[in-house]
């Protein structure tokens, strides 16, 4: 079977893949009527498509005799029914997408030892929530988020698959 260039990457340093977190993400700050063609395929791109064909391409690599828990990192404003804000219809859109991509594998792969969940994050103080929310101030620093995530990409498939969960303490 042929495998792409990544595949090849990624194999030649280690045998299997027991976490993966898909933690790409790319935000324009701009009216959905002003988002030009490229600023939105870009955010479609790097959020959603992006992860998806990483995903793809290293699957030979997933769940063989070991578990394999695939954590993607998806946006409070992609988690349906949260708030949601001016200028970010294609980010939050493109999250979203990431989303349900999760449920659906979580559902293809629930029998080869792969297991999919999201983290739909609230405001985390990074450069992305600045350009999104200039001057707002986050009550969780990158730091704390990232002991979180990893925490739950170690752990949480013992205890769900499939589920997108929101994490936050505001939103913004």
């Amino acid at each position: 079977e042929k495998h792409g260039m990544v595949y090849n990457e990624v194999v030649s340093v280690v045998p299997r893949i027991d976490v993966l977190i898909n933690n790409a993400g790319f935000l324009v700050n701009k009216p959905f009527a002003e988002t030009d063609v490229n600023e939105s395929q870009k955010m479609l791109n790097v959020n959603f498509l992006a992860p998806a064909f990483l995903i793809r391409e290293l699957l030979p690599l997933m769940g063989q005799k070991e578990v394999t828990h695939v954590v993607n990192i998806s946006s409070m404003g992609g988690y349906q029914g949260s708030s949601k804000y001016p200028g970010l219809a294609y980010y939050s859109s493109s999250k979203a997408a990431l989303s349900v991509l999760t449920e659906c594998l979580a559902e293809e792969f629930k029998k080869d030892n792969v297991f999919f969940n999201c983290l739909a994050l609230g405001a985390v103080q990074t450069e992305m929530l600045n350009e999104a929310f200039p001057g707002y101030q986050a009550p969780l620093s990158a730091d704390t988020m990232a002991e979180f995530i990893v925490d739950f990409a170690l752990t949480g498939h013992k205890y769900m698959n499939g589920k997108i969960i929101p994490v936050a303490l505001s939103n913004p």
